[in-house]
């Protein structure tokens, strides 16, 4: 079971502040931290990834407060790792066959 023990606001702010030196894997969360998306982000992209579904309109996703997340030390581990867990809370805006 992953631990997501990093949280931060979903906002610019938070965002230009989280690490970039490992991939992750992260979950956007409404205000009832229901997981709304899980993804996942390559080394030195993190940032950029976060910030696109706060600002293109088409990856967007309403309602998204907070964000978690948690470093792997190779994207091969991180995305075997995004879709178990897609597989397991089945997040309303994934795409369930990845």
């Amino acid at each position: 079971m992953l631990k997501f023990k990093n949280a931060k606001k979903f906002n610019r702010t938070s965002i230009k502040k989280l690490p970039e030196e490992k991939p992750i894997i992260y979950k956007l969360l409404n205000n009832t931290r229901k997981e709304l998306y899980v993804g996942v982000a390559k080394r030195n992209r993190v940032q950029e990834r976060l910030l696109e579904h706060l600002t293109l309109k088409e990856e967007k996703i309403p309602g998204v407060v907070k964000v978690k997340f948690v470093q792997f030390s190779s994207i091969e581990k991180a995305k075997k790792a995004e879709k178990q867990l897609i597989k397991k809370i089945q997040p309303k805006f994934n795409e369930q066959n990845k």
